[in-house]
């Protein structure tokens, strides 16, 4: 904090694990509310300077910091395979790139946000870096989440309080130290590790914090918006999902359903986008779980450092109990289960290894269709209509992500259009860093990535003359 690395004013530590092994493989700071407090007063104390600073200089800043990460991928690769379980496929190809990705998109698009606007009438808008920002951000893509929130609020002038996941702390700290070695002014960016409950909520309580930008569970999300709600301060959150991917009658299934199944097995099933929901006409069931099993059966599930491996652990022994739970909840409630299971795959005795799953005939009441899973299981659901398919899948408190896959491309995005959710991907999983990223519901209100992912950092002033002299 405040351009200098200290130790953490409790003088403890949390234990990191390997999710391949389960065992202890580094330990870092806990920080407290002390720590809070003394990053928060860097913050308040940098912001007027580093927001009166021209744009031109905030983005040559933090072109440096891009530059100084490059440095520290294959490290951060390293800890994401240990830390997170990561395959190392996805650490090096999609979760280091991330900073890149934000980062990059943001230099550019910042460009097109308008910080001054003339009304008709005479007066001058304009849009002003709202403050001091705290951010707290979860494991599951903790690079992806960081440079979705801190580059974005550090380039439009605002100053940030980072709380990363104390589960993949690591990579954290070797982003934070890219951050110090470009020479980021001090009080601009500040780094407090900590759980939720100590640092998470002293930073959404603190009154010299203006607005919280928050990525991670439902009720996690609904405890910082209370905590916050004292102040009255912003708070943007990015939460849980259900999403499904609606196969219309004349979808291209054997095109489609490997592609939307791999999208939710990447990361270990551990996104909050995934499409956990598969719904298909009922005239098209078997056909659809007879090729959705094919693929779970073809992912192969290994260490993370295997390069042969589709997918590796899941994060926590925590984590994996709850995903090994709601497996048990689905074959318990009657879902039919036509791949994986409960269980380490073979050959997998320890570390929080899970079998790729697959639950047919799932009723779209079931628990395994309403919660979250976070974990590689589908719940494959028939429909009658498209009618009925669009009810269901707007039927869940979340509204993150959907997917249609239609022969016809019109026809998809007129079912998207009906679908209750922040994100519709069409024939396709891809995503692109110039268009918002956020939902609908108990999905959160947050929109980040994007022109709008900037702007969240912004807030409105309207700088009002003389209005003119009316010929009424």
């Amino acid at each position: 904090m405040n351009g200098q690395w200290i130790p953490s004013s409790s003088g403890k530590f949390f234990d990191v694990t390997d999710s391949n092994t389960g065992q202890v493989c580094a330990r870092v700071a806990a920080g407290g509310v002390a720590d809070v407090d003394a990053a928060v007063a860097a913050a308040r104390s940098a912001f007027p300077v580093w927001a009166d600073k021209p744009l031109d200089e905030r983005k040559a800043v933090l072109q440096k910091v891009l530059a100084r990460w490059q440095d520290k991928k294959a490290a951060a690769t390293e800890w994401l395979i240990k830390e997170l379980g990561c395959n190392v496929s996805f650490a090096s190809n999609v979760q280091v790139n991330m900073v890149d990705m934000h980062l990059g998109a943001s230099l550019k698009l910042v460009d097109l946000v308008k910080f001054e606007e003339k009304m008709p009438l005479g007066s001058l808008v304009v849009k002003e870096p709202i403050g001091v920002v705290g951010c707290i951000t979860p494991w599951n893509y903790p690079l992806n989440q960081i440079a979705a929130k801190v580059f974005p609020a550090m380039l439009v002038g605002c100053t940030v309080v980072l709380k990363p996941s104390e589960v993949t702390p690591i990579c954290a700290y070797l982003l934070a130290e890219a951050i110090h070695e470009a020479e980021v002014p001090p009080g601009v960016f500040n780094m407090v590790m900590g759980d939720g409950p100590n640092c998470g909520e002293a930073i959404a309580a603190h009154e010299d914090v203006d607005l919280v930008s928050f990525t991670g569970s439902t009720r996690a999300g609904r405890r910082i918006s209370e905590v916050a709600a004292k102040t009255l301060k912003i708070v943007r959150t990015e939460l849980g999902g259900k999403s499904a991917a609606l196969l219309l009658e004349d979808a291209d299934l054997k095109k489609l359903i490997p592609k939307f199944v791999m999208q939710l097995m990447q990361n270990s099933g551990q996104s909050c986008n995934a499409l956990s929901r598969m719904l298909v006409p009922t005239s098209r069931h078997s056909e659809a779980v007879e090729l959705a099993k094919q693929v779970a059966q073809g992912v192969k599930v290994g260490p993370s450092a295997d390069s042969k491996a589709s997918i590796g652990p899941l994060v926590s022994h925590a984590q994996w109990e709850r995903v090994q739970g709601y497996i048990q909840t689905g074959i318990k409630e009657g879902a039919r289960l036509v791949a994986g299971g409960a269980g380490r795959p073979e050959g997998l005795n320890e570390g929080f290894f899970v079998k790729p799953t697959i639950f047919a005939d799932v009723d779209n009441k079931m628990t395994i269709a309403q919660e979250e899973i976070f974990g590689p299981v589908l719940s494959i659901i028939p429909y009658n209509s498209e009618e009925e398919a669009i009810r269901i899948a707007n039927d869940t408190v979340y509204g993150l992500n959907n997917a249609v896959g239609s022969a016809s491309p019109e026809r998809a995005m007129q079912v998207a259009r009906k679908l209750r959710s922040g994100m519709v991907m069409i024939n396709d999983t891809s995503i692109l860093p110039d268009a918002p990223f956020g939902g609908y519901k108990q999905s959160g209100n947050a929109r980040e990535w994007g022109t709008m992912g900037i702007e969240e950092y912004l807030v409105t002033k309207t700088l009002a003359g003389k209005p003119p002299k009316s010929n009424l």
